[in-house]
């Protein structure tokens, strides 16, 4: 019996765009990283990036549920002593609103080289405006169930 290998090419990678309005952020973050790893394609190996390219507009509509958007704190380190901070969804939102979508992607693709790798394929914008109209994206409905 041998393993059958998929032929990986550059070429066949397609975009997608998807509008992050009204979307809650962790359904859309796993339809997000599922596209990115080439989950959804009948040749999906665990070992190769074989995923497609992923822009997701309207960063900054994205929804979140409960009362996340002002107890759920994300907390970054500098190095120093001390030097903790902790911002709250309400923060992240206001600033930087694509950092949302990318932190929750970054959590469930793999801790190695791919998934370095598959978040290069991730672009994310907080208007409905993107500059990847050559690549002629397709559009794809954001799982809001």
């Amino acid at each position: 019996m041998k393993t059958y290998l998929p032929k990986v090419d550059l070429n066949q990678r397609k975009w997608h765009v998807i509008d992050a309005e009204g979307a809650v952020l962790g359904r859309l973050a796993v339809q997000i990283a599922d596209i990115l790893r080439g989950k959804n394609k009948p040749s999906f190996t665990p070992h190769l990036d074989a995923g497609d390219f992923v822009v997701v507009i309207n960063a900054e509509k994205v929804a979140v549920t409960g009362k996340k958007e002002t107890e759920k704190f994300f907390m970054s380190y500098s190095g120093w002593k001390g030097g903790e901070k902790f911002r709250s969804v309400a923060e992240i939102r206001a600033r930087h609103p694509e950092k949302l979508i990318t932190h929750a992607v970054r959590g469930m693709v793999p801790k190695n080289r791919l998934g370095r790798v598959l978040m290069t394929k991730l672009k994310v914008y907080k208007g409905n405006q993107h500059p990847h109209a050559a690549q002629q994206p397709t559009a794809l409905a954001a799982a809001n169930s």
